[in-house]
């Protein structure tokens, strides 16, 4: 088959040629793919939430072509720290027939400025950037380009050497994942190598990512956009976002997890629905929130956190991830005994206390990209695994 510059089209880019989100806003230069939908958004300022939201952790445009070469004009939201190390840029990676196959970046964009520590944040307008993949083999074929997790991403133009259609439904089954930083990606190498990402291709499910930087913090908007999403398996990861936001104490935790597992209930009676806590992180084990930037470590040019609460607040029912562990594990026996598709991980298990010993956390909150790498292979043992609740039993 001969491809010449004179067959390349333009698509528009529509709901159907994008996985895993939830909804797709207009915009002026183009559309803006959205991990929460408008309602949600509607129900909350809070400019961390809707950044977390808009970077496109898990969201892949999905095609099926037999184009050998495929650009994407975007306009990336670059973070620039101040005090802190550049950012690297984030990373587009293309996976044909499901192997990762090539890897791109864009250098250009949008620059959002952030001050830490004073929350102060100015948004300064840049170009469109071009991420262009060539070289792909010449038959018809299912490509992805998964977009940068970590960074909010629009999406201007899609151009191939050949026609493109939306890949069809090929019968994995979704399922759908709400977290921390941690399960937005954190610190992982790229958009397929975060830990959700990586058990969901060893469990040969389709993602979509809930993982929301920041805002793991039992909202009902959210647990409605779950409840309202089509999936086949469910999992929430609760812990370490209301310890360090210091959201809580001990006696609105509790109904809080009840409220949120009833909305999604509501819309997932029967689907497997699997609740973990927090992974191992020492500066919250015993001591609650909130956390705070360590002003030492800025000064060095290196970000690192810190608890400010005070271990004896625990008794005033302040929050920390041993006392949540131990809400969790206890609220998912007492709800099993009327849902048997109920099920409880303790994080600790993903990554324990001697992981910590061999894998530290960088910054003392977040995980590397050797950590997300282990923490999804346990999780698709754990889970996906025989005998998981998410082992898939069709026959």
């Amino acid at each position: 088959m001969t491809h010449t510059q004179d067959s390349w089209t333009t698509t528009t880019i529509t709901p159907d040629l994008l996985r895993g989100a939830l909804d797709l806003e207009r915009t002026a230069r183009g559309v803006l793919p959205h991990r929460l939908p408008a309602r949600a958004r509607a129900q909350c300022a809070d400019p961390q939430l809707l950044m977390a939201q808009s970077q496109p952790s898990g969201v892949r445009v999905a095609l099926r072509t037999a184009a050998t070469a495929v650009e994407l004009d975007v306009v990336a939201t670059k973070r620039v720290y101040k005090g802190a190390p550049p950012r690297p840029d984030g990373v587009y990676e293309l996976l044909v027939d499901g192997r990762l196959t090539d890897r791109a970046v864009v250098s250009d964009g949008d620059a959002l400025h952030i001050d830490l520590m004073t929350g102060a944040a100015e948004l300064r307008p840049g170009p469109v950037g071009t991420v262009r993949f060539d070289g792909l083999p010449d038959r018809l074929k299912d490509v992805e380009i998964w977009l940068p997790h970590n960074e909010t991403t629009e999406l201007v133009a899609l151009r191939a050497d050949d026609r493109v259609e939306p890949l069809p439904d090929r019968g994995r089954r979704v399922w759908l994942h709400h977290g921390s930083s941690i399960s937005h990606g954190s610190d992982a190498a790229g958009p397929t190598t975060t830990w959700p990402a990586l058990a969901a291709s060893l469990g040969a499910v389709d993602l979509v990512n809930l993982g929301l930087s920041g805002s793991a913090l039992l909202d009902p908007f959210t647990a409605r956009a779950m409840r309202d999403t089509a999936a086949d398996l469910i999992s929430v990861k609760i812990g370490i976002n209301l310890v360090n936001s210091d959201l809580m104490r001990l006696r609105a935790f509790g109904p809080a997890v009840h409220g949120f597992l009833d909305t999604i209930r509501e819309g997932h009676p029967t689907a497997p629905l699997l609740v973990a806590s927090a992974l191992y992180c020492p500066i919250h084990e015993d001591t609650p929130g909130p956390c705070a930037f360590d002003p030492e470590g800025l000064s060095g040019g290196q970000l690192r956190f810190r608890a400010t609460g005070d271990p004896a607040e625990r008794a005033a029912g302040k929050l920390t991830l041993s006392v949540i562990r131990e809400e969790l594990s206890r609220i998912v026996r007492e709800r099993a005994a009327d849902d048997p598709n109920l099920y409880h991980l303790d994080g600790r298990d993903l990554y324990g206390a001697a992981d910590y010993d061999e894998l530290p956390l960088p910054d003392e909150l977040h995980p590397d990209a050797a950590t997300h790498r282990l923490v999804g292979e346990r999780f698709a043992a754990l889970a996906f695994g025989e005998g998981g609740p998410f082992a898939d039993k069709r026959s």
